[in-house]
């Protein structure tokens, strides 16, 4: 999922009122829109079994333990509502940045997140796509088979309450009702995505000199630039990461704290 940076071209602003977003976590960099997981319509049981272990007893049997809730979207433990207000710290490789959520400016998005850092979905995650003064973005599990569950598990659109400033954490998207996992930090004022129905879900309050130091040297993501494509970081994780990008900062555990 990009939100294409059309901030100026050719020394002349080159802002368009349809936003291109090349991918959504669904089909690669082809331009489809999609979501990032299960479909909604899909087989709650399939999932569950899929994301099962089997724990050995004392007594040498074995027996089916929890099945993982990231392996699926539909558990109920994956859509808890979300408190009013709370904060989530990102414990990064390049220092910690303190996050404020509040579910009055975008619900359906907060809920979303709120379950997704409680289960760790965000562990290890890569910062793959850091362009300067636009956005830091991040969100596909580096474990293929649990972000497969996710390319289509979309959310409905939450109306736009606050504005895409510096420091805002917003939902990327393909397109209407495509949210799913991936999301940025705003570098700079974005606000002109306001009206795409980019809806932030909070905002950094501590830690803002961590994300303008992370990573940005490869750029914009395959095909437009040299950096990751996200259709190979889906389909191949962080195994693709580390061995082509090893210099992407990463964020070692996401965690609720208020």
């Amino acid at each position: 999922m990009k939100i294409r940076d059309v901030r100026t071209r050719r020394g002349r602003p080159a802002w368009c009122a349809a936003v291109a977003l090349a991918l959504c976590g669904c089909a690669g960099e082809t331009g489809e829109t999609g979501g990032e997981g299960a479909p909604a319509d899909s087989a709650p049981a399939a999932a569950a079994a899929e994301g099962s272990d089997t724990t050995a007893t004392e007594g040498g049997e074995t027996m089916a333990s929890e099945p993982n809730p990231l392996m699926n979207p539909s558990a109920p433990d994956m859509n808890m509502m979300a408190p009013s207000e709370f904060r989530v710290r990102l414990v990064t490789s390049k220092g910690d940045v303190v996050m404020e959520i509040h579910r009055d400016w975008a619900p359906n998005g907060v809920d979303r997140f709120f379950n997704l850092v409680r289960h760790g979905f965000y562990d290890g995650a890569r910062f793959f796509r850091v362009l300067e003064g636009f956005v830091a973005q991040f969100g596909i599990h580096g474990d293929p088979p649990i972000q497969a569950h996710w390319r289509s598990a979309r959310l409905p659109d939450d109306p736009v309450v606050e504005s895409n400033t510096r420091g805002r954490l917003t939902y990327a998207m393909g397109g209407p009702n495509t949210r799913s996992t991936q999301l940025f930090i705003n570098y700079g004022d974005n606000s002109r995505l306001d009206s795409q129905l980019f809806a932030p879900i909070g905002e950094v309050v501590e830690g803002m000199d961590v994300v303008d130091a992370l990573y940005s040297g490869y750029g914009e993501g395959a095909p437009g630039g040299a950096g990751p494509s996200q259709s190979r970081i889906q389909a191949e994780g962080n195994e693709y990461l580390g061995q082509q990008f090893p210099r992407l900062d990463f964020i070692e555990r996401a965690e609720i704290v208020s």
